[in-house]
């Protein structure tokens, strides 16, 4: 079967199937890997820049810029490691330059320290902490060492392994990251379960290199894309019936 007529799965658990009804197959990782910001912890953005740069934009000005604002972050993670405070406030910068509007500096490290504050997606820690009792649970997080701890005390959830771009000195999608991970766990592409609301950050590099096992959390802000056969559950509480619990 060619890759783009893969099915798409659109239910999840042990006696799900395929919309051609080809039953689920379980997975079996060793363990499973996610992405924090956006797939586990609601990802706020474009909320604080809209309330940053209120006084500057409104209306469809203020989503325009919202939106470059977030073309510029992913183009800016793409080249050399550098702290994630340069990267948002450069993203800051080229968005305000391309909306003709003044960046100040406190706009950077206003977004910075909001990170701290984000929670949990509702649907989150019950299932992660279900699937934490028979799967080694990991992070691959694009986030920095003194950073990512606010976050994943949020979750509940033991995790064995917490990986930050920090520590490989790269951010994702770059294949640099997923490898450090492999690397920390002394395991390959073969035993990890990616989980990732993102195609770009995220299942795009896991499909180029080597997972197999892809579970896309469709959270509505990239469309869904079969061609990188990912198991397509609306949210964390089909992650427990993928794995057979």
């Amino acid at each position: 079967m060619a890759r783009h007529d893969l099915p798409r799965i659109s239910g999840v658990g042990a006696n799900s199937f395929t919309d051609k009804g080809v039953p689920v197959t379980t997975l079996r990782p060793k363990y499973i890997s996610f992405d924090c910001y956006g797939t586990l912890i609601n990802f706020e953005m474009a909320p604080v820049a809209r309330q940053v740069y209120a006084d500057r934009l409104s209306g469809q000005a203020l989503e325009d810029f919202t939106d470059y604002f977030s073309a510029y972050r992913l183009d800016g993670v793409l080249g050399a490691w550098r702290p994630y405070r340069e990267v948002v406030a450069e993203a800051l910068q080229r968005a305000a330059k391309r909306s003709g509007v003044e960046y100040r500096d406190a706009d950077g490290e206003a977004l910075y320290a909001a990170v701290p504050t984000w929670n949990p997606h509702p649907d989150v820690v019950e299932p992660l902490k279900r699937v934490a009792e028979k799967i080694p649970l990991v992070i691959l997080s694009n986030s920095m060492v003194d950073l990512i701890p606010y976050s994943v005390e949020k979750l509940e959830a033991p995790f064995h392994t917490v990986c930050t771009a920090e520590e490989a000195q790269a951010y994702k999608p770059r294949m640099r990251a997923f490898e450090f991970m492999f690397d920390t766990l002394g395991c390959g592409p073969e035993d990890v379960l990616h989980c990732s609301s993102s195609f770009r950050y995220d299942m795009m590099t896991a499909y180029d290199i080597g997972i197999k096992d892809k579970a896309f959390v469709n959270r509505g802000h990239e469309p869904m894309n079969a061609y990188y056969e990912v198991h397509d559950i609306p949210n964390l509480g089909g992650l427990p019936g993928l794995v057979g619990l």
